[in-house]
């Protein structure tokens, strides 16, 4: 079972984990600040000169009608947006909504000062220490979203954290999908990369929520993740993402995937410009169709290895990037999506101290929804069983810094200094024999032992304690309750959906 409560680390193999409850943090420190209030107003300014004079290739015809409706001016693919379009767009998305999961006890606050961390969503790849690295199957799919609901530090399902790559494309979405919501009661990300796509997920979720057409419009009950194709396209499956979950009032994280020297200027000046007009882009897109839709500003800028042409990840740059770009989604009033992320080839040092500079980075530029929080590596290639253990004990310790210091006078415990005196010790004293348990984050992971007691229980590294840990949480994972009724309904709707041919992919 999952054990909510702190104490002690078990030593004993078959003891089930202990992990913090179930809770949405939020910021109790002040975002930092890189640049000045002038900073970023030459930088949103210069970001409306892009879009007014470079303008975006826009290739869905119906993304540019309703942008030219509005006034933009459109001369083949090419769209030129005015101010006017992006300072009226900026009025209506609400700065802080309620994201209902099919458990309401899952239901998280997305914006304003609250957080929210997402598992690893995308790779192709899995590995793990048992297996090695591997193209992702159904299974493993499904694997990562059980370890995605049994750890209460993880707030959403996941999005595909590892493809499933077993399955023909057409189908994949529709049983990647449906063991979400099976494995799953917290809130999940759908795909955009096709209308049918999009609309099965939909369907599915409403289904496993039990609700109406119109209950699903009142309240936003999936997210999807539209990633412009930098510099300054906006493909067709992206457009239509952004339009229909704005007509149905579904959650848009526009997130421009600007690299440093490769898809955006070297400069990092330059890079936030251009991440900044592709965002108000999508916005301006996405409140057309329907204004007040949910919409979440989207950063990820990091750069690349100038030698090899690589991504690079948990850079100072990419730190910087996180930072400024909560600055401007503060300027906007919208709530800010960053990431965790890594280049690291495999559970080593690079892979931790690289995912910790990235990691405080997202919250030094207070990110409301922090994508790839857990299992990300070799810069999204890759999902690992390992790193997803690992990265949930760091999440849990992040939780805990962020949680307030209470000082009153129980805590600033004058009595227990009193009945030490001088010279003496507290392991006996009264205070702190009524807190022992509970008062210090006990890690899952992190091995405390001195050297001694630490090599007669075999040398245990980090990556065989994190071997271990998702193994165990594996075994001890549940399924959540889903009404009988509700799974029939599902099953049917994907199996009629496949036998149909889902979304055509072969022409």
């Amino acid at each position: 079972m999952n054990i909510q409560r702190r104490g002690r680390r078990a030593d004993a193999a078959h003891t089930p984990i202990q992990q913090l409850p179930w809770q949405q943090p939020q910021h109790t420190l002040a975002p930092s600040r890189i640049l000045s209030d002038d900073q970023v107003e030459a930088i949103h300014r210069q970001s409306l000169k892009v879009l007014e004079v470079i303008g975006m290739d826009v290739l869905l015809p119906e993304a540019r009608d309703i942008l030219q409706k509005a006034g933009a001016l459109v001369d083949g693919e090419r769209v030129r947006i005015g101010r006017d379009i992006i300072e009226e767009a900026l009025k209506s998305p609400p700065s802080e909504f309620t994201f209902h999961a099919r458990n309401p006890a899952h239901n998280i606050r997305v914006g304003g000062k609250w957080i929210a961390f997402a598992p690893v969503g995308g790779p192709p790849n899995v590995s793990d220490l048992d297996r090695g690295r591997r193209p992702g199957t159904l299974e493993d799919a499904g694997n990562f979203v059980k370890l995605a609901q049994f750890f209460n530090t993880v707030h959403t399902a996941g999005g595909a954290s590892v493809d499933a790559l077993d399955v023909h494309a057409s189908i994949r979405h529709l049983h990647i999908t449906r063991n979400k919501m099976v494995y799953s009661d917290k809130v999940p990300f759908i795909y955009a990369t096709g209308r049918a796509r999009l609309f099965d997920g939909l369907e599915i979720i409403r289904l496993a929520r039990g609700i109406s057409q119109e209950q699903l419009l009142q309240e936003p009950s999936a997210y999807t993740v539209i990633n412009t194709n930098s510099p300054l396209k906006l493909d067709m499956p992206m457009a239509m993402g952004i339009i229909e979950m704005a007509r149905l009032n579904q959650i848009v994280v526009v997130t421009p995937f600007t690299l440093l020297g490769a898809m955006a200027p070297v400069s990092l000046a330059g890079g936030m410009v251009e991440q900044n007009a592709e965002a108000l882009a999508g916005l301006a897109l996405s409140q057309l169709v329907r204004p007040g839709a949910p919409f979440v500003y989207g950063g990820f800028t990091s750069n690349v290895d100038m030698k090899s042409g690589a991504p690079a990840f948990g850079t100072p740059e990419y730190m910087k990037a996180c930072i400024i770009g909560g600055q401007l989604a503060r300027r906007y009033g919208l709530p800010y999506r960053t990431s965790s992320t890594n280049a690291a080839n495999s559970v080593d040092a690079q892979a931790a101290y690289e995912t910790v500079f990235s990691l405080w980075g997202a919250i030094m530029g207070g990110g409301n929804v922090i994508q790839h929080a857990a299992g990300w590596m070799e810069g999204g290639l890759v999902a690992s069983y390992e790193k997803f253990a690992l990265d949930v004990d760091l999440l849990q310790m992040l939780q805990e810094f962020l949680k307030p210091v209470v000082v009153d006078e129980a805590e600033m415990a004058l009595e227990a200094m009193q009945e030490v005196g001088p010279g003496g010790h507290f392991f006996g004293a009264q205070h702190t024999l009524a807190r022992y348990a509970t008062a210090f984050y006990q890690p899952m992971i992190s091995d405390w032992r001195n050297f001694q007691a630490w090599q007669q229980a075999g040398s245990p590294t980090a990556d065989k304690k994190a071997n271990a840990l998702w193994k165990q949480a594996l075994a001890e994972y549940r399924e959540p309750w889903l009404d009988p009724e509700a799974l029939e309904k599902i099953d049917a709707f994907v199996a009629r959906r496949v036998s149909e041919g889902g979304e055509k992919t072969d022409f």
